[in-house]
Order: structure tokens, then C-alpha cells, then sequence
């Protein structure tokens, strides 16, 4: 199995990026960037490949922020997932499946 890295803030660090981040809201409910990916084929295939671990820690944090939100309450700030500590933990394993996929549909194509 390969070895994953995810990464950890964001690519590029900005005042623009720090403010559309704190904007979108998703960080006062304590999740994470990679909880909010419109789940497509792609990202379902990724999500399965994720270790047991990671995989439950996302679904507390989905439960969690299910929770508040059906309650109208959002986590204290000093529990907001923060801008340059946000884990993509799940873009090394969708990076692997979109690959995957161009090469099945390139082998397709040319077979």
C-alpha cells in the first residue's frame, strides 16, 4: 500500500483564502475541508479507502456538525477547525482513484 501524506493548510496562504474559509461555516461546526466534497464517484470510492481510523474520525465529525446544526448551535471558537490547520486527509486517496479512473478511461479508449 502506498505511503499517504496528507497535507496540512492550505497550498497558498491568503487574507482572501482565510476569509472565504471562515465564510463557508463549515469550521464552526469542527469539520473539515475534505468533509464537504460533494460526493461523487470519485470521492465515495476514496472515502472506502480510507483507514478505519480516519474513516471514523470523519464520521464523528459529521455526526457532530449534524448535531449542532439540528440544535441551531455551533462549536466555542476555540474549537473552530482553523484555517492553516485543516487537514486534507482525504486528497492523496482521491488523487489515486481520479488517476485510477484516467487511466481506465484512457485504456478503454484505446482498446
Amino acid at each position: 500500500m502506498p505511503n499517504y501524506m496528507a497535507r496540512v493548510g492550505p497550498a497558498v496562504c491568503s487574507k482572501l483564502g482565510r476569509w472565504a474559509y471562515n465564510m463557508s461555516g463549515f469550521n464552526q461546526y469542527g469539520l473539515h475541508r475534505d468533509d464537504c466534497l460533494y460526493e461523487n464517484e470519485d470521492v465515495a470510492e476514496a472515502v472506502r479507502r480510507l483507514p478505519k481510523k480516519l474513516y471514523d474520525e470523519r464520521n464523528y465529525r459529521i455526526l457532530r456538525a449534524l448535531h449542532l446544526s439540528m440544535t441551531k448551535t455551533i462549536l466555542p471558537k476555540e474549537q473552530w477547525t482553523q484555517y492553516e490547520e485543516d487537514i486534507k486527509y482525504l486528497e492523496p486517496y482521491l488523487n489515486e482513484v481520479v488517476k485510477e479512473r484516467e487511466e481506465r478511461e484512457e485504456w478503454n479508449k484505446n482498446h
